[in-house]
């Protein structure tokens, strides 16, 4: 269902005897870890589309620092970029985004809703 992450960038020994659906969600995660992406992904999703150079602008972080996090979420498949120039315009891609919503909300309605905590 999820064939449109790339989870085969995640490296640990064992990932692979998990779920694709487990393995979907830790990716996810691995995504959603770092608060300089979410801050670019909100950012992208506010303006539609930046260019690299300007997206430093609007977050506490250095350049090169937003250049590597735009590198991992490029490779993570999140966003896409447009060389124009010197500069790269970059924009979300939305069918990713859709999906890895469509694999969060499977796991908080069906694992976590149903979940009672019998230790109370």
């Amino acid at each position: 269902m999820f064939a449109t992450l790339n989870t085969k960038n995640m490296t640990n020994n064992k990932f692979e005897e998990f779920t694709d659906y487990q393995q979907e969600l830790a990716y996810i995660g691995k995504i959603l870890s770092h608060p300089a992406r979410i801050a670019i992904v909100q950012l992208l999703a506010e303006k539609k589309e930046i260019k690299t150079g300007d997206i430093s602008e609007f977050l506490p972080i250095a350049r090169p620092t937003v250049s590597q996090h735009l590198k991992d979420l490029k490779e993570m498949g999140i966003i896409k970029g447009t060389i124009d120039g010197q500069k790269i315009h970059y924009c979300l891609d939305m069918i990713k985004l859709d999906a890895m919503k469509k694999i969060l909300n499977k796991f908080f309605d069906s694992s976590i809703s149903s979940f009672m905590c019998k230790c109370d």
